[in-house]
C-alpha cells in the first residue's frame, strides 16, 4: 500500500508521516537561533563589485524586440541588455 502524503514541500518532496515526525522531533529538540538568523547574503555579484541600477527608456518596438530576444535566448531582459552593452562598448 502506498504511503499517505499530505502535499509537497517547496522543493517538491512529498510530505509524509515520516517527514512530519522528523520535522517535529527537530523542532522539539530546538533550533540554533544564531544559525537560523544568520544573514544568507543577497544576489550573487555579476561583476567585480556591487552592481548599480541604471534606468533606460525604451520605445515599445525596442521593448518588444528585447522581450522576444530574451525569450528566444532563455535569458532575462537585463542579461540581454548587459551583453549588448558590453559588445557595443568593446567595439566603440
Amino acid at each position: 500500500m502506498a504511503e499517505k502524503t499530505y502535499g509537497r514541500t517547496a522543493s517538491g518532496a512529498p510530505i509524509t508521516d515520516d517527514l512530519v515526525d522528523k520535522l517535529a522531533a527537530e523542532a522539539e529538540a530546538g533550533y540554533d537561533v544564531q544559525q537560523t538568523l544568520r544573514r544568507r547574503g543577497g544576489r550573487p555579484p555579476i561583476g567585480s563589485a556591487a552592481a548599480s541600477v541604471e534606468s533606460v527608456r525604451l520605445d515599445p518596438e525596442l521593448r518588444d524586440a528585447l522581450a522576444r530576444r530574451a525569450e528566444s535566448d532563455h535569458e532575462t531582459a537585463s542579461s540581454v541588455i548587459r551583453k549588448a552593452l558590453r559588445e557595443y562598448l568593446k567595439a566603440a
